[in-house]
C-alpha cells in the first residue's frame, strides 16, 4: 500500500528557501508585496530555513498553470546555480495543478504559504489538542493534493490504462485521507465538549474572560506573563506561542477574573487552520472582553490591527468589547500620537493604551481599563444546568 505522508518539515538547517511572488494591482488587505514576503522571510526562519534569495513578477493574476510566467520560471532555474536554493517558497496557497507544474519545471521541492504555516503549527503544537488541530488541518490540506497527484488518472475517465493498482490506490488513499480526517474530528469535538462543561463550571462561578488576542509577534504573551506573573514561552519569531494557557488575574478593584493568551493570528490565515482551530478559538467567545495587543513598532501596525479585526469578525465576534494595546512603546519615542500617525495607525481615543510589556510601563492604566470595562459589562450570566432547561 502506497504510504501516505503529509508534507515534509522545512526544519532543516540544509534547506535553502527561494521566495517568489507574484505582485498583483489589487492586493487583499492593502499589504505590499515587499511587506508580504518580508513576513514570508520569517515565516521560513522560523521554520528553520535560510532565505537566500526571492523573486517578484507582476502579474494580474497569478498563472493558474504556474503561478509565475514561463519566463520567470526560466529566471527561477537560472538563478539556482548562485544561490544553491534548494526549496522554493511561494507567498500564497497553490492549486495542487499549480504545485506539480512548478515542480515539475524547477525540480525542487514547492512549498506555499500554508504549508509553511502548518509546518510552524506543528513544530509549535505542545498539548494533545494542538496536536490534533495541526494533524487534523495537515490532512485537510492533503486530501485535494492527493487527489491531484492521481490527476492524470481522473482525466482519462476510466477504461484502457487506468485500471490496476493506480486507480485503486487513489481510492484507497482518499479513505485512509477521509477516515483519518473524520477521527480526528470526532477526537477534538471530545476535547471541545470537555473544555464546554469547565466553561459553563466559570460561567457559574461568574468570573469573567479577558482573552488576549493580537498579531502574531505582537508581544501577547510577554504582556501575558507581566500581567500574571505567568512563564508561558516568549521568543521572537511568529508563532511563538501556539497553545491557549489560562491564568488568574486579581484586579484590586474589581476581584479575580481569568486571563487567556490565544494563538496569534497572521494575514492570509489558512482557512483550514481557522476550521481546525474552531473549538480553541471558542475560548474568544465566552470572553467578556477581548485585550487586543498591537506591536505599535512595526511598520504595518494599522495593517496588523486590521487584519486581526477582520478573523475576528469571520469568527463572528466583532460584537465584543475591545482594549486596544498598543505594545513596545519602550522603543519608539513621542508617543502617542505623533508616533502612531508615523505607523499609519488611525488613533483611537476611547478605549486605547500604551503599554511596554518588558517594562511594565502603562500597565497599571490598562489594569484600570479593564476593571472599568468590566464593571460595564457586569457579571457574566450564569449558564443554566441540563436541570433547570429540563
Amino acid at each position: 500500500m502506497k504510504k501516505i505522508t503529509i508534507p515534509a518539515s522545512t526544519h532543516k538547517p540544509t534547506e535553502r528557501a527561494f521566495l517568489i511572488a507574484a505582485q498583483q494591482d489589487r492586493r487583499t488587505g492593502g499589504w505590499s508585496v515587499d511587506s508580504s514576503l518580508e513576513e514570508l522571510a520569517l515565516l521560513c526562519r522560523t521554520a528553520g530555513a535560510q532565505v537566500v534569495g526571492k523573486l517578484v513578477q507582476r502579474r494580474e493574476h497569478p498563472s493558474p498553470q504556474h503561478y509565475l510566467g514561463k519566463g520567470k520560471i526560466e529566471e527561477i532555474k537560472a538563478l539556482r546555480a548562485e544561490s544553491k536554493y534548494n526549496v522554493v517558497v511561494v507567498d500564497d496557497e497553490l492549486t495542487p495543478y499549480q504545485q506539480h507544474n512548478l515542480e515539475e519545471s524547477l525540480e525542487v521541492k514547492i512549498i506555499d504559504r500554508t504549508a509553511l504555516i502548518l509546518d510552524i503549527f506543528a513544530q509549535r503544537a505542545r498539548t494533545k489538542e494542538g496536536r490534533l488541530q495541526v494533524e487534523l488541518a495537515q490532512h485537510q490540506y492533503l486530501l485535494p493534493r492527493l487527489a491531484g497527484q492521481w490527476a492524470h488518472l481522473e482525466r482519462l475517465g476510466g477504461g484502457i490504462g487506468t485500471r490496476g493498482p493506480g486507480e485503486s490506490q487513489l481510492e484507497t488513499d482518499r479513505r485512509i485521507i477521509r477516515r483519518k480526517i473524520q477521527k480526528l474530528k470526532a477526537e477534538i469535538e471530545s476535547i471541545r465538549k470537555h473544555r464546554a462543561l469547565y466553561q459553563q463550571q466559570r460561567l457559574r462561578a461568574g468570573i469573567p474572560v479577558v482573552a488576549v488576542v493580537g498579531y502574531t509577534n505582537a508581544g501577547k504573551s510577554t504582556l501575558f506573563n507581566a500581567l500574571c506573573h505567568a512563564d508561558v514561552f516568549v521568543e521572537n519569531k511568529l508563532f511563538a506561542t501556539l497553545d491557549p494557557t489560562t491564568r488568574r488575574l486579581h484586579l484590586p478593584n474589581y476581584g479575580d477574573v481569568l486571563l487567556t493568551d490565544t494563538v496569534g493570528f497572521i494575514q492570509k490565515l489558512p482557512a483550514t487552520l481557522v476550521a481546525a482551530f474552531h473549538a480553541t478559538l471558542e475560548e474568544l467567545e465566552t470572553a467578556t472582553i477581548l485585550l487586543h495587543v498591537v506591536d505599535v513598532t512595526h511598520k504595518d501596525a494599522e495593517l496588523q490591527r486590521r487584519t486581526v479585526e477582520s478573523v475576528l469578525s469571520q469568527l463572528g465576534l466583532s460584537q465584543k468589547p475591545v482594549i486596544v494595546a498598543f505594545n513596545k512603546v519602550d522603543l519608539v519615542n513621542n508617543l502617542p500620537d505623533a508616533q502612531l500617525s508615523e505607523h499609519g495607525i488611525e488613533v483611537i481615543r476611547r478605549d486605547m493604551a500604551y503599554i511596554s510589556a518588558v517594562t511594565g510601563s502603562g500597565l497599571p492604566r490598562l489594569l484600570d481599563m479593564i476593571e472599568s470595562r468590566l464593571s460595564e459589562a457586569g457579571r457574566p450570566a450564569v449558564a443554566p444546568s441540563p436541570v433547570d432547561r429540563d
